[in-house]
């Protein structure tokens, strides 16, 4: 589990990290606010060591987005993210999760109690922009279930392009 793009970037290759083909890798705080801007960062390269070893796909989760030209089982757009307190902020290394893409159910093994207490204990990891359009931008952006809208643009009909935009 990393708790954000830059702990995952400094712990990813290194050789005591408690991580083996079986393990399911979890990217944390880089959905629409907590990156801010939900950047392209959920496509997490699998460790070295294990590469070394042969596998060549495991399960990644991620509140974050991927490019199209990403590859692998990588579970992305979780909402309501970390930065929010959502259920993906709750996860602990050595949490049991399942995937069933056939089902479409993601389920952390944790019971109702235990996640309860661990969101009484749970406090944002990211700051807040202080000012200008960061800070307008982490405090209206709607979570990606949503659309990762602005949330003062709700009811608005759009803009129609009249130009290529490529």
């Amino acid at each position: 589990m990393f708790e954000n793009i830059e702990d995952y970037h400094v712990r990813i290759d290194d050789p005591l990290l408690e991580i083996d083909a079986t393990s399911v890798m979890v990217l944390k705080n880089v959905g629409p606010k907590g990156y801010p801007g939900m950047a392209e960062v959920g496509n997490m390269a699998l460790p070295k060591k294990l590469l070394e070893q042969g596998v060549t796909d495991m399960v990644r989760i991620s509140d974050g987005r991927m490019s199209g030209t990403g590859f692998g089982t990588v579970v992305l757009h979780v909402s309501p993210e970390a930065a929010t307190g959502g259920t993906l902020a709750l996860v602990h290394n050595g949490d049991i999760i399942t995937l069933d893409a056939h089902n479409r159910s993601l389920q952390l093994e944790v019971s109702d109690e235990e996640l309860a207490k661990r969101k009484a204990a749970w406090k944002p990891t990211e700051k807040m922009h202080p000012r200008g359009y960061v800070n307008l931008y982490q405090k209206h952006v709607e979570q990606a279930h949503l659309g990762a809208d602005m949330d003062f643009l709700k009811g608005s009909s759009g803009s129609e392009v009249t130009r290529d935009s490529h």
